[in-house]
């Protein structure tokens, strides 16, 4: 026995209020249709359905974001339960004891009956036919369409909102928890409208619902009044048509108010401000606009036969707001600052200090992309761009140097161009406040707007203005703005030039990094064993292939190992990416699947192997045979690209370096791999062979 009292206590300590409250709740709705109730108990659960609706209004009215009341069209259905289970339980009581008089169904229905329609069945029977055609031709049923076309234009929109994530991510403005939250978002926001778009067919079924149940009621009542209880027909038709009238409204009005908080929750656009603080800084923000309203109202009010007096004093109320507003626009103001005339600069003698050093990464931006860039403007590209050099970082292995930035007023007013050690490697336009939208393949329609191409990887796209921006994303488009526009190339830039970014005295860095874990194993091979600049060119072969150099441990160890038998960059370097084969593998072939891979036809083979004989790795070939080699890599490559897999040749250790230098220009998306640099438990599939037809 006291092992059973244990149990249950401990069964009631895990559980609490909240998980219990969902469950007990649709108890007692289902519970109320079955069991009669006491008039009392009526009036409780009547205003326990009133405060609830009103409780429901006031959350959507100061709800941001559609997502922070997500729960809202299974409340939906709940209330929409209670008020079906409340019309059940008091029908059951107005035909059990109508003929006692008005109050037997309780005070809440007999207030409604009464003070609301004035004890008139005729009136009460208006007002909730026009409350019933309120809610369910104009509110309901325009919420619904509402939440029905939201649903398809999000569904339609998430292909091009988890590519514009993915971008994000990619250019290192956010990290995975944030891309995961993102994404996460994007889904709950098409299963809300979803669900609104299915919840509001409840409420549209309650209100038919309600005209059927006063029917019911009225004709029921009559037929137990006079035929059960002996009354007067005027008296039944009396008594039972205003509690069923009261009966009506009092479950109506609540369905209404929640009906408005629908319509409230799927027609707002998600903003930092609830609906309030949005009309009021949005509808009266312009003076011009109230001063104009003023004066139509005032005019109005001259008209003779109108109340002159009413609107006349509307007309002076807003007068007198739009002169307020006025006046406060005035103060604002900034009086002008003066401006010191430039101190006049003699003519100075050259020195060293004139000779400056080239910026090793440079960004020159028109003038009409200065806003991005401008740190008293809190220009977005600043922070995105340090959030690039921080990404690459952490993915490549070493810090690279800062980017600066300057104007040039001899580029286009929209142009920009980015300098690697003083020399232009890629160029572009953007449109501050304007929209790129980038076909990435299947997209369902084309777009008004300036036709370009995206600067960083060449796909088709389209400069876009703001207001089409959903149009664009629910198309397919993958939509971004100018600032990530210029970030995204100059991160696919630094990527593109990272061995060249990386100077001795990055290295150094580097190793002095390395020093303060494993200073014996620095010290060792710098400069004992190894130059500096003999490691640097070593890191440089790795990145050039696309390697990253984050393990700089197993770097150091195996340039250690072999650099006492060799002192040859490329040797060292072809060690370093059989130590790293692992990491090389997963980065083009993440997970432990197999390795879907392209090959050389075995004579193609033997003829390149018989072209570096004699250890010559800057062999040449013969043109014929170098023209073949060029046209299938590529037409491979592209075949590879298209079934999804990454486009990686794999040769004898022999030929890599020759072949991976050869087809790096012609061919820069293929990645050449040797035997020795995949791991012994990786599965190889081929699945092209070049070289067949030579």
């Amino acid at each position: 026995m006291a092992g059973a009292t244990l149990t249950l206590q401990n069964l009631f300590g895990r559980l609490n209020i909240t998980q219990l409250a969902a469950p007990v709740l649709i108890l007692m709705i289902l519970a109320m249709m079955v069991l009669p109730l006491p008039a009392f108990a009526l009036d409780i659960l009547f205003t326990f359905n009133i405060a609830l609706s009103v409780l429901v209004l006031m959350v959507a009215v100061n709800t941001q974001k559609t997502l922070d009341f997500s729960v809202f069209p299974t409340v939906l259905l709940v209330t929409t339960l209670l008020r079906l289970s409340l019309n059940v339980a008091s029908t059951r009581i107005v035909m059990l004891q109508g003929h006692t008089g008005p109050d037997a169904a309780g005070k809440v229905i007999e207030s409604f009956g009464h003070f609301l329609v004035g004890g008139n069945f005729a009136v009460g029977i208006v007002v909730f036919l026009i409350l019933v055609v309120i809610n369910f031709t104009v509110i309901t049923k325009g919420a619904g369409r509402v939440a029905e076309v939201s649903a398809r234009f999000t569904l339609d929109a998430m292909p091009g909102k988890q590519m514009a994530i993915d971008a994000d991510l990619n250019a290192g403005l956010i990290g995975e928890e944030d891309a995961r939250q993102r994404r996460s978002e994007i889904a709950r926001e098409a299963e809300f409208y979803g669900s609104m778009d299915g919840a509001s067919k409840f409420v549209r079924g309650d209100a038919v619902a309600g005209i059927v149940i006063m029917l019911i009621n009225v004709v029921g009542g009559l037929i137990v009044g006079v035929f059960q209880h002996n009354m007067d027909f005027a008296l039944a038709a009396k008594n039972y048509t205003l509690l069923t009238i009261g009966d009506g409204l009092v479950a109506q009005v609540p369905g209404l108010i929640i009906s408005i908080a629908a319509g409230m929750v799927v027609t707002r656009v998600s903003d930092e401000r609830d609906i309030g603080q949005q009309a009021m800084a949005q509808m009266f923000r312009n003076w011009r606009v109230l001063a104009t309203t003023a004066g139509i109202v005032g005019f109005l009010g001259l008209i003779p036969g109108m109340p002159n007096l009413v609107f006349l004093m509307l007309a002076g109320a807003l007068g007198w707001l739009a002169w307020k507003m006025m006046e406060a626009e005035k103060r604002v103001v900034a009086a002008p600052v003066p401006v010191a005339p430039a101190p006049v600069q003699e003519a100075q003698e050259a020195s060293w200090s004139d000779v400056a050093p080239l910026d090793v990464l440079g960004l020159e931006v028109g003038y009409r992309l200065i806003p991005l860039v401008d740190k008293s403007q809190d220009g977005e590209l600043l922070r995105r761009i340090r959030g690039i050099r921080k990404k690459f970082a952490q993915e490549v292995g070493f810090l690279v140097s800062p980017v600066h930035i300057r104007d040039n007023l001899e580029l286009k007013p929209n142009a920009y161009r980015i300098l690697l050690k003083g020399v232009e490697v890629g160029q572009g336009e953007a449109y501050s406040g304007q929209y790129l939208a980038i076909n990435p393949g299947r997209v369902a329609g084309t777009l008004p707007g300036t036709v370009t191409k995206d600067p960083a990887f060449g796909l088709p796209a389209t400069w876009i203005d703001a207001s089409i921006r959903e149009q664009a994303q629910a198309y397919g488009y993958t939509v971004v703005d100018a600032s990530t526009v210029v970030a995204t190339h100059l991160n696919h830039i630094i990527l593109s030039h990272a061995g060249e970014l990386l100077g001795r005295q990055e290295v150094q860095q580097l190793l002095d990094h390395l020093g303060k874990e494993m200073p014996k194993l620095v010290e060792d091979l710098v400069p004992k064993i190894l130059p500096l600049g003999t490691l640097q060119k070593v890191l440089q072969n790795l990145l050039e292939e696309g390697v990253h150099i984050r393990d700089m441990r197993t770097i150091i160890e195996t340039v250690a190992d072999h650099a006492i038998r060799t002192q040859g960059a490329d040797d060292l370097a072809t060690q370093v990416r059989i130590a790293l084969g692992r990491a090389i593998v997963q980065q083009l072939f993440p997970g432990t699947g197999e390795m879907q891979v392209m090959s050389l036809d075995p004579s193609l083979e033997r003829l390149l192997a018989q072209a570096v004989a004699g250890g010559s790795e800057n062999a040449s070939f013969e043109p014929g045979l170098a023209d073949t080699l060029v046209r299938e890599a590529a037409a491979a490559a592209q075949r590879q690209e298209q079934l999804g897999l990454p486009a990686v040749l794999l040769v004898p250790a022999s030929l890599r370096i020759l072949l991976s230098r050869f087809l790096r220009r012609s061919v820069p998306q293929l990645k050449v791999l040797a035997h020795s640099e995949v791991p012994e438990t990786r599965i190889i599939k081929v699945t092209s062979i070049i070289g067949g037809r030579t």
